[in-house]
Order: C-alpha cells, then sequence, then structure tokens
C-alpha cells in the first residue's frame, strides 16, 4: 500500500476547466456580481475564499446573518475574510440578529467552534460594516444593476426574506439566487425533519420560496455526497494555496465534530458545493417544483416540493406559486476537484 503522499498525489492528479457555465449561455465567461448572504461557519470561509478566487464572479458586497454564529460575530467574521482575501474594499453589511418571527436564534458553535472559524484565535479585523442593513444593502444593490446580480444565501434566508417583502420589485430584478438549504426527501441535520439553515428560519424561507424570484436550491441532500476525507484536507496542507494552511487549521475542529456526529472522517462541504452551484451549474442536474417549508410542529423548517406528477383536483398550499429549481443529482468527483483546485489557488 502507497504512503499517504502517494494517495493525495493520486486523488489531486490531473485538472479541470477554469471555464465557468453560468445559467446564461454565452460564448465566453463573463464577471458575475455576487453578494453572499452568510453566517461564516467554517465551510462558509471557504467558499467565500473561493469566490475571491475566482476571476469570473465580482464579488460585490457580503451580508451577515445568524446561523453558525451569533449576526456580529457573523459580521466581524466577513470582514476578517475579506482581509485575508486581500478585499478588505468589499462592504459587509450586518443583517437581522434573529428570525422574522423574533425570539432568539439557535447557533451552531458546536460545530464551528465559539468564534465560528474552529476557535484559531485570529486577530480582530481593522475594517468596519457599512451603516446599511443587509436587507437595504441587497435592495439597493440589485435595483442598482437590475437583472445582473447573482445572491448566493449560505445562511437562514431572514435577510432576503426582508428585502422581498421592503421592496416588491426585488425578486424580479435579481437576477438568480442560489441558497444552501433544505433536505429534499432526505432526513435533515438538525432533527429528522429539518434542515438547518431553514429551521433558522422557517417563515424567512417560505417567503423566498414563494417570491417569485429566479432561485436554485441545493438541499443537504447533493451536499453530504461531497466530502474532504482526511487524506484530502493533508493534501490540502500540504500544497502551495494561498489559504490551504489557514482552511485546514480551521477544519480541525469541524472534522472532529464530523467524526463525533456523523461518524465521517473528514468534512461535507455544504457551502463550497453551493457556491459551485453558482459557477458550474452544469455538475448539477435539477428538477423543478413548488417549494413550501412548513412553520410550526414537529415538522418545522420541513421542505416539500410538490414534484407536479399528480394533477391535483383541489387547490392546495401548493398551488399557486412560482416553481423554483432543486438540485436532484451532483456529478461529485468533478465538483470535488473544482473545490480542491480553487483551494490550492496559489
Amino acid at each position: 500500500m502507497g504512503t499517504i503522499e502517494e494517495s493525495v498525489d493520486s486523488l489531486f492528479g490531473g485538472s479541470i476547466s477554469n471555464g465557468i457555465n453560468f445559467y446564461d449561455d454565452s460564448s465566453s465567461p463573463k464577471c458575475e456580481k455576487l453578494i453572499i448572504d452568510t453566517d461564516p461557519g467554517i465551510d462558509d470561509s471557504m467558499a467565500i475564499l473561493m469566490a475571491f478566487q475566482t476571476q469570473e464572479v465580482d464579488v460585490i458586497g457580503l451580508t451577515t446573518i445568524f446561523g453558525n454564529v451569533m449576526t456580529e460575530d457573523a459580521t466581524r467574521n466577513a470582514l476578517l475574510l475579506c482581509e485575508i482575501a486581500g478585499r478588505p474594499d468589499v462592504p459587509v453589511a450586518e443583517g437581522s440578529p434573529g428570525p422574522l418571527k423574533g425570539g432568539m436564534p439557535r447557533v451552531a458553535d458546536f460545530v464551528h467552534g465559539a468564534d465560528g472559524l474552529g476557535n484559531i484565535d485570529l486577530l480582530p479585523p481593522k475594517a468596519k460594516k457599512i451603516e446599511k442593513s443587509a436587507a437595504r444593502f441587497l435592495v439597493d444593490k440589485v435595483s442598482e444593476h437590475p437583472g445582473e446580480v447573482y445572491v448566493l444565501a449560505l445562511g437562514p434566508l431572514t435577510n432576503l426574506a426582508l428585502a422581498i417583502k421592503s421592496d416588491s420589485s426585488f425578486a424580479s430584478k435579481v437576477k438568480r439566487i442560489v441558497i444552501l438549504g433544505g433536505a429534499f426527501f432526505a432526513l435533515g441535520n438538525v432533527n429528522p425533519a429539518a434542515e438547518a439553515n431553514i429551521y433558522g428560519d422557517p417563515e424567512a424561507a417560505d417567503v423566498v420560496f414563494t417570491s417569485g424570484a429566479n432561485i436554485t436550491v441545493v438541499g443537504i441532500n447533493i451536499t453530504t455526497q461531497v466530502k474532504l476525507t482526511d487524506i484530502d484536507l493533508h493534501g490540502l496542507r500540504e500544497s502551495k494555496g494561498r489559504h490551504t494552511r489557514l482552511v485546514t487549521d480551521m477544519c480541525k475542529f469541524y472534522r472532529d465534530w464530523h467524526v463525533k456526529s456523523d461518524g465521517v472522517h473528514g468534512i461535507f462541504l455544504h457551502d463550497p458545493v453551493s457556491f459551485v452551484a453558482v459557477v458550474r451549474p452544469d455538475l448539477f442536474t435539477y428538477k423543478k417544483g413548488v417549494v413550501r417549508v412548513e412553520t410550526q410542529g414537529i415538522c418545522t423548517g420541513h421542505t416539500l416540493m410538490d414534484q407536479g406528477l399528480k394533477k391535483w383536483n383541489t387547490e392546495n398550499p401548493w398551488t399557486g406559486y412560482s416553481p423554483i429549481s432543486v438540485a436532484w443529482t451532483v456529478n461529485v468527483e468533478e465538483v470535488l476537484m473544482y473545490i480542491k483546485n480553487q483551494l490550492m489557488q496559489s
């Protein structure tokens, strides 16, 4: 049996095209405007660093939300990530401190550490958040560039719901919203019924899913298929990637939680996979249907899509809403290779 280094070499051998294939079929890649709504978060941090290293994407702002940490801590982490990426100029707008219905948010510090970044004691950022709220920033940027802005939503959907509620034209002006959320016809990760981001604010998720916006959802039924193993993490650490030491330092806490919680010796790549769905949607297949979210009872946060397999005799809570695209299958090998290549860029 070969050494771990030989195993890593074989896993990391070869390369994939850096070409970007967005939903709009154009003859050549173009620089797409992207806002990342985020609760960093270790895997959020990986996705954000990937986005900053993808030339075909122009990150025009980060908006923050509770989830992996409290919103204030998410803002600190977002500012820090912009500085680490060499982009302190990117505006960071702080979002809602709690869900639409109020109350204390659920925070997953047991997954990401007390600071959200694996408890690796990074220095605080020098930059400051902007004065605008996240919802205001989203509305203003989408209005400034109608039909041009992608939003990648990596946490609970409170900020997007507030943007939709405050501006009736937001849903029609945003180019596409790509959401990490839900567990479609699979078990959740908060409880058997629900995935964490949707469970964090189910009312907000239902507002967004039924808004009529151009939406793609990537559920954990997809993202849990794409993992970095211990060998992969070793390969990242030994590479010459600009951020791989930082990423693997953060991932130690995250990896240890996966071993205890899921028996996985490695990490799921929820947020990076969702970023790939923005820039390489061709690596997924999709089904379209109306998605609703349960907002009460033991199945709070459950996402259920009407697949259009039956013609209903009477109206029901799915009737009359626009369908959205739900990721159905994933090219695991190609997505994993894309993520590793992006993270290993020098």
